[in-house]
């Protein structure tokens, strides 16, 4: 079965840089303190950006049981959005 675009988590993407450096940036599995030094980005920004993108099924996290040095992954869906919001 096709998975259709969501358009409002594109628009939800587009709507912030730091969702989308985010995102643009989990193609390989990235703790968020080394996310956020290769995109430049403060980690508060950054643990925002994953959260929301978390709740969007964008991203997954590798490690959940952790509570410190969580490993996340762009999903299928969020490779999906990215791809759509990059068109624009």
């Amino acid at each position: 079965m096709k998975k259709v675009t969501k358009w409002e988590d594109v628009s939800f993407v587009i709507s912030s840089s730091y969702r989308e450096k985010v995102l643009n940036g989990l193609n390989v599995p990235k703790i968020p303190s080394k996310l956020s030094k290769e995109i430049g980005i403060n980690k508060a920004h950054v643990s925002r950006a994953l959260s929301e993108l978390l709740n969007k099924k964008m991203i997954k996290c590798l490690t959940p049981e952790i509570k410190k040095g969580k490993i996340f992954l762009i999903t299928d869906y969020g490779k999906t959005i990215i791809k759509k919001s990059s068109e624009m």
